[in-house]
């Protein structure tokens, strides 16, 4: 397919974070570009204000005329179900239909490409990578899961030489990529409503891992069985990370690699797995020829990422920090950053479960994850692309939970069980849409202060 043909480009399930920085591309490369989404949201109000044109309902009249099949590009994403009709519309017409990561492929085909896999860090190494490439001059374009702080968007660059992609498992996506330059991160059992076990996932990642030839440019931990160069904290690795300290929030380290050591490397997102992000994006920067001084200052100038570890409110008596995470692994690591950084204070933890199914598979993980804080208040789990399944609900999970301070609650009775709190640390969590919460849990929280 050649896309300089293309005029107009359609997104089925235009709000989506990895669908959204497609959108932007295209748009910023002169494309006609609109879409459909369910809701609106913060991502499709930044988008429409861009000059994307954007409907809510799913009516096949809503699709502009102009979009006919011989000018048309359309980008689906599996969150949308096929039963949409604008979806059916454009597949019965015999449009140009592709997958998010096919697009993807198709774009980063003829680039060199860093591609980062992951069932967890996947965004912040991603992002991480993005700027300091960026910063450093680097020609390039970088799709990203997530709003970069410094940027505000996540499409960071407009390159035509180097691309930044994020390598998503789900549904096998990342085997559509071209990478030249990869790592991966983690592979627990994730999304097994696709995959049926962790042994299917770990022979996805290691297709995916098999994509690079040159194992020197294959980065990942090393906790896992597979050949590269290896990353790790305080362990033995190609990439280690050692005398780490902290300063006014920040971690400040040395990186030590067979034949040199890297001093005094400043980083600000809390908790050991940024570190090792971190450490991972440093890696796959300085094999590609960045030098030390420009990834030390990027890695310096990094602001985060919005839902990842996010501060809202960070005062000597209160703090209320807004995280993503929605698998067990990714909890336990915001409860490791927490008590480092806020030993023997209280801390409250607002969960929202994210989708039926996964509650299901990783409920006695999820209980065990949710049982180290102080206290929790869960809510109704969010369905995202399923329906609802019998017996699972947030008070089966609340009963395999052991915390004495635990609840489940109802959106509208969320501020009162706040306001009701002696916790000195809050923490939401959860990808349905608790983010869309936070602005008035903020407010909520400001009264307190």
């Amino acid at each position: 397919m050649n896309l300089n043909q293309i005029q107009n480009v359609f997104f089925v399930g235009i709000g989506g974070i990895g669908m959204s920085a497609l959108a932007r591309y295209f748009h910023t490369l002169g494309k006609n570009v609109a879409g459909y989404d369910k809701t609106p949201t913060e991502l499709t109000d930044e988008l429409m204000q861009s000059g994307i044109s954007i409907h809510f309902e799913d009516k096949i009249d809503l699709i502009p005329a102009e979009f006919t099949k011989e000018t048309t590009l359309v980008v689906i994403t599996p969150a949308v179900p096929k039963l949409q009709s604008q979806w059916n519309y454009f597949i019965e017409r015999n449009f140009e239909v592709k997958k998010r990561a096919e697009v993807l492929g198709i774009i980063t085909k003829n680039t060199f490409c860093f591609a980062v896999a992951g069932t967890h860090g996947k965004t912040t190494t991603s992002s991480i990578l993005a700027h300091i490439l960026f910063q450093s001059g680097v020609d390039v374009t970088s799709f990203l899961g997530g709003i970069v702080e410094n940027y505000n968007s996540n499409l960071i660059g407009n390159g035509k030489t180097v691309t930044v992609v994020e390598a998503d498992e789900f549904d096998r996506s990342f085997l559509h990529l071209h990478p030249n330059i990869a790592c991966i991160t983690s592979m627990d059992a994730d999304h097994l409503d696709i995959y049926g076990d962790s042994a299917a996932i770990e022979a996805s990642f290691e297709e995916f891992a098999a994509k690079i030839e040159d194992k020197n440019n294959l980065f990942v931990t090393t906790q896992l069985p597979l050949s590269g160069k290896t990353v790790g904290i305080n362990e033995k690795a190609d990439f280690e990370a050692i005398n780490i300290r902290i300063e006014k929030s920040a971690y400040i380290f040395d990186i030590k690699t067979d034949n040199e050591l890297i001093n005094d490397v400043r980083f600000a997102l809390p908790g050991q797995h940024n570190l090792t992000n971190a450490l991972m994006a440093f890696a796959m920067a300085k094999t590609y020829g960045v030098s030390d001084e420009n990834s030390k200052a990027a890695l310096n100038s990094f602001k985060g990422i919005r839902r990842r570890f996010s501060y809202q409110i960070q005062s000597e008596n209160l703090v209320y920090i807004d995280d993503y995470a929605h698998h067990p692994t990714e909890i336990n690591a915001v409860h490791q950053a927490v008590s480092e950084l806020y030993p023997g204070q209280k801390v409250l933890a607002i969960f929202q479960p994210h989708l039926f199914s996964r509650t299901r598979d990783f409920a006695d993980d999820f209980a065990k994850s949710l049982s180290a804080f102080d206290s929790v208040l869960l809510l109704d789990i969010y369905p995202a692309r399923e329906l609802p399944m019998e017996g699972i609900t947030s008070e089966w999970l609340l009963n395999k939970m052991t915390n004495s301070d635990k609840k489940v609650v109802e959106k509208s009775d969320l501020p009162t069980e706040i306001l009701k709190s002696n916790a000195t640390v809050f923490v939401t969590i959860g990808a349905g849409d608790i983010g869309a919460m936070v602005p008035n849990i903020k407010k909520v929280l400001n009264e307190k202060v």
